[in-house]
């Protein structure tokens, strides 16, 4: 059975993993007789919002254990897992990609990404497994691999474009259902909910690129 590490960010999109990414995710890559590996970084999150009227609260969560409740427990700490365990990588996304996995979201191209995702992505493309990245996570994908001018795709939003085109990426517009695949580097991308609108329609993306990475792998 091929093993894809699945990426998470902690726990909902406004502070962590974009949910419904995630669940799809797993949902296709076990249609698809696919192992998930599942993990996250062990750190707090940036920050804590509260999911009803999107205000930011005073609790402190952290990344590995809030990931933990959307895979029943069943969550990896990413010190821990190398490419050698792997087939393949996908990175849902959500704010926790652009907060906690990095400071995208602050810094834009000049973000920092987490040292522990820099590795174990370089560890991916070094080897030449393929790895997914759906909807924001595009973006930290190229400032990792900046040198290697990534094409992928979050949808139409010109701001993110730009900020993927000045750190060495290339931008190709993609619709909600479709993928974008860099052969020279194998990598898939998906817009998902940077598009939206409905799950449904992040779904038929997502399922294509889950299926891609598998058959990639």
């Amino acid at each position: 059975m091929k093993k894809i590490g699945v990426l998470f960010s902690g726990c909902g999109v406004f502070d962590g993993v974009e949910i419904q990414e995630a669940v799809i995710t797993l949902l296709v890559l076990d249609r698809n007789g696919a192992g998930a590996v599942c993990m996250a970084p062990d750190i707090d999150q940036y920050h804590v919002v509260n999911h009803l009227n999107e205000q930011v609260s005073s609790e402190t969560r952290n990344v590995l254990v809030e990931s933990a409740r959307i895979t029943r427990g069943e969550m990896k700490n990413l010190s821990f897992v190398s490419s050698a365990s792997l087939d393949g990588l996908i990175i849902p996304g959500g704010f926790g990609v652009a907060k906690n996995l990095s400071n995208f979201a602050f810094k834009g191209k000049n973000a920092d990404v987490h040292p522990e995702v820099v590795r174990l992505v370089r560890e991916m493309a070094s080897e030449k497994k393929p790895i997914g990245a759906i909807c924001i996570s595009p973006a930290i994908l190229t400032r990792i691999l900046e040198e290697n001018h990534p094409e992928v795709t979050i949808g139409n939003d010109l701001g993110t474009i730009d900020a993927i085109e000045e750190m060495g990426g290339v931008h190709q517009i993609c619709a909600v259902d479709q993928i974008h695949r860099d052969a020279a580097n194998n990598l898939f991308t998906t817009p998902a909910y940077m598009l939206g609108p409905g799950i449904k329609d992040v779904a038929a993306g997502i399922e294509k690129l889950v299926a891609a990475v598998v058959a990639a792998a």
